[in-house]
């Protein structure tokens, strides 16, 4: 048997627990239901969040690999006792190209990353404790390919901004719809000083565009807060491992493998993010730098290596 399909049918049996555990558990048993997101939406407050992921933002003139990632959300938390019970509503869009967007189809090499684009819409709840500890899940629906409009989303950016455009579009990755759920969960954050704290947490999605497992380790320093929501101004370092079972984006939709322009994943993936974070009463940013090792077999890992800026920005109406 193939062993990306047996890496993937052993993802795929797991993370469904995985993901679901969190609801399970009697420690945090408030229940995911239309009557909780009801109440959430009644008595708590509420947070627009924009995301920006981009290579541009770090002062580079190429471009390539993951390109830029948008997502926005508009979420509702409740705070009562020791927890704070969150619900979103997000949509967002993630575009690939080939390792340089100057080239043509004809000098992209065979191994090169796809053309891609992502365009998901989704809900996620979320439950954080006051010791630090949390659990989350969502569900993501959408559609990889032409249907993403990763391309008119990349060539309006780069006319916006005086950059190269994309050469080779016309050879992204076929259209598929897709569906994913994820969850995350940290049993507590470990807190040695008042200005100092580290939260190590599992985290997993499982889909016919991601299936994936990892761990990660947080990091922070400086006014920290309980709660997310809370007033605060740190520093903050994020460690994260991740094992790979099926990535739509290098591999082409799960049910439409037929792709001529696809490469395989690498099995392990590693991310490195340092940055800054401040809460204000009605307005919150952060702002950080990300290194993401390379996603694909075969590849030298310096070469498909990755440096992109994640800026964050809140506002509570």
């Amino acid at each position: 048997m193939n062993m990306n399909r047996v890496v993937h049918a052993l993802l795929l049996a797991a993370l469904p627990v995985f993901s679901l555990l969190p609801l399970v558990v009697p420690s945090t048993a408030a229940a995911s239901s239309l009557d909780e997101f009801r109440d959430v939406m009644a008595r708590g407050s509420h947070t627009l969040v924009a995301n920006i992921e981009n290579d541009s933002m770090l002062l580079k003139r190429d471009d390539g690999l993951f390109t830029s990632g948008m997502n926005f959300r508009s979420a509702w938390t409740l705070m009562e006792g020791p927890q704070a019970r969150t619900w979103d509503w997000h949509i967002g869009q993630d575009l690939y190209t080939a390792s340089d967007i100057n080239l043509r189809p004809s000098q992209i090499a065979r191994n090169d990353h796809p053309y891609a684009g992502w365009l998901y819409a989704g809900v996620t709840r979320q439950v954080n404790r006051s010791d630090g500890g949390f659990h989350r899940v969502g569900l993501d629906v959408g559609c990889l390919g032409p249907c993403a409009g990763g391309e008119r989303t990349q060539k309006t950016l780069h006319n916006l901004i005086n950059q190269a455009l994309p050469q080779a579009w016309s050879t992204q990755l076929r259209n598929e719809a897709g569906i994913v759920l994820h969850g995350a969960w940290a049993p507590l954050r470990w807190t040695p000083a008042r200005w100092f704290d580290l939260t190590p947490s599992l985290h997993g999605r499982f889909g016919n565009i991601f299936t994936d497992a990892g761990a990660e380790v947080m990091v922070r320093a400086g006014r920290l807060n309980l709660f997310p929501q809370q007033p605060a101004l740190f520093g903050f370092l994020r460690g994260d491992v991740r094992a790979v079972g099926y990535n739509a984006t290098l591999q082409g939709g799960y049910f439409s493998s037929s792709d001529a322009r696809t490469v395989a994943p690498r099995r392990t993936v590693g991310e490195l993010e340092a940055g800054v974070a401040w809460q204000g009463e009605r307005f919150g940013l952060i702002a950080s730098v990300v290194r993401r090792g390379n996603e694909m077999a075969g590849w030298p890992g310096s070469r498909g290596s990755q440096n992109f800026a994640r800026v964050q920005l809140e506002f509570r109406p």
